[in-house]
Parts: structure tokens; C-alpha cells; sequence
């Protein structure tokens, strides 16, 4: 026995087939310069079309994996991300929780005011960053860009933790402050381990962000020993318009694997969800 089909059901598998189609467009619009990397880094002959190479090497690798080309500046990638995102999280927990936990007339406009500074281009301050830290002779120096690069994230950051942070039910702090707990101590051993995905979300968001920003380290950095990878892979681009592709994409896949390894690390926490159950009595 055979169902007749409905215009609706037709409509329907039409829309069905219709967005298929687009996420399979989005889809290959990732995958395609994924698949370029991968196939390039083993390929002796790399150039910009994706293709099976014809031998699989690894020269590529042995090339770049060098102090001067990789190792110096994943090292200073990983002291400038690493102290910015401390910074970050730390100075981000300690400005949300007021605004989470006490009321006042400032709260709305200092959130509506964080929300604009999110939107402000870094182009668009670097002048007078570049002079501000020429006159604190902070120019030049890891610590003054990490200092930036933390500035610069903070107001998206307290923005997140903030929401993550109204999710933590205000009855167990209660609890702790009946004990003799203080406001730091209930924040440290009870707001901040109950909203661990909040904070691994703006760990891994914080330094993700960091760690392929270009335009802040060329900046503010002027001695090439101190560049970062992601200004470092702006060498392999050649002065007459060659590019060793085939190092290129090997060097790619091994800036690519620091994140690549937090978010492993933090997968856990993202999908655990709040650890209340049976926190609060009813």
C-alpha cells in the first residue's frame, strides 16, 4: 500500500534537501583549507591546490622544527597567551562577582558600557597604546603586552563569567557566610569550582583569541627574539611573492596544536555542566 505525498510533505522535503545542501556548502568551506594543510605538510611539491601528493614526506616538518623558527616563538606564544589568560580569568572573577551578587543603580550601565567596549576595534586604539607604552617604556617588553592583551579580552570576559556566575544559586555562599566564610573565601571554594564550565569556557575562549591575534604583538614587540608564532609565520611568506607552501602548512599544524590540546583538556568541564545535584535542599 502506497501513501500519496502532500504538497506540504513535498514542501517540506524540499526545505529538508535545501538546507542539507547549504550545510554540506559550509561544511567543505572547512574542510577544504583543513584538508590543504594536512595534504601540504607531507607533500615535497606543496602549492595552493589541494591535492594527493605524490610522495609523502617529511621534510617539511624537519625544516621548520627548529629554536629560531618554532621553538623561540610557540615558547613566547605560550608565555604571552598563557600570563594573559591568567590574568584574564582571575580579573574577570573578581569584577563579576559584585555584579552578580550585589544589586546596584551602577550595575546596568557599567554591563551596557563592557558590552560597547567589546565592539571597539584594536585598530582603532593602537596609536595611542603604541605612545602610552612608548612614555612607560612598556613598548618592547612581554609583560606590557601581556598586559594589553588581557585589557583587551577583559571586557568580553566579565561579560561571560557574569552570566556563568548568576547560575551559581546565592543560598550555598549564605551557608558559608553563616560559617565565618568571607566573600573571597565563598568565591574561591564555592562559586568558582560550581561554575567550572563557565570558566573553562572563558579560559579557552580568552586564549583562543590570543593566541592568533597578529596585529597587537607586531605592535607592541620590536625584537624578533620576543615575536610570537603568530608573527613568526609571516616569514614564510617570501619578498618577491614566494611562499613555501609545503612549510607553511606544517608550521600551521604544529601552531595549531596548543589549542588544540587545551580544549582537550577542558572538553570535560565544558559538558559537565554545574555540579549542583543535591547541593540545594528543597
Amino acid at each position: 500500500m502506497t501513501v500519496a505525498r502532500t504538497p506540504l510533505a513535498d514542501r517540506r522535503r524540499n526545505r529538508r534537501l535545501a538546507a542539507d545542501a547549504g550545510l554540506l556548502v559550509v561544511a567543505a568551506a572547512f574542510v577544504l583549507p583543513l584538508a590543504w594543510v594536512v595534504l601540504s605538510a607531507l607533500d615535497p611539491h606543496a602549492d595552493l591546490r589541494v591535492k594527493v601528493p605524490d610522495g609523502v614526506t617529511l621534510g617539511n616538518f624537519d625544516a621548520i622544527l627548529t629554536s629560531e623558527i618554532t621553538f623561540t616563538p610557540l615558547l613566547n606564544s605560550l608565555i604571552l597567551c598563557g600570563g594573559a589568560t591568567l590574568l584574564t580569568v582571575v580579573c574577570a572573577a573578581l569584577a563579576a562577582y559584585p555584579l552578580s551578587r550585589f544589586r546596584s543603580r551602577l550595575n546596568r550601565p557599567f554591563l551596557l558600557s563592557i558590552l560597547f567596549a567589546t565592539s571597539l576595534p584594536i585598530t582603532a586604539i593602537m596609536v595611542p597604546v603604541y605612545a602610552l607604552f612608548v612614555q612607560v617604556d612598556l613598548i618592547d617588553t612581554l609583560q606590557g603586552t601581556i598586559l594589553f592583551f588581557a585589557a583587551s579580552q577583559l571586557p568580553f570576559a566579565i561579560w561571560l563569567m557574569k552570566n556563568f556566575m548568576d547560575g551559581v544559586p546565592k543560598e550555598l555562599e549564605e551557608a558559608a557566610w553563616t560559617d565565618g566564610a568571607g566573600s573571597l573565601q565563598s568565591l574561591i571554594r564555592i562559586v568558582l569550582p560550581l561554575m567550572g564550565p563557565g570558566v573553562a569556557v572563558v579560559t579557552v575562549f580568552s586564549f583562543v583569541m590570543m593566541w592568533g591575534n597578529f596585529f597587537v604583538p607586531f605592535m607592541l614587540l620590536l625584537t624578533p627574539d620576543q615575536m610570537p608564532a603568530s608573527v613568526s609565520i609571516n616569514e614564510f611568506f617570501g619578498n618577491r611573492g614566494m611562499v613555501a607552501y609545503g612549510q607553511l602548512a606544517a608550521f600551521s599544524i604544529v601552531y595549531s596544536t596548543p589549542v588544540i590540546l587545551l580544549y582537550v583538556l577542558v572538553a570535560r568541564r565544558l559538558g559537565g555542566g554545574f555540579a549542583l545535584g543535591g547541593a540545594v535542599k528543597g
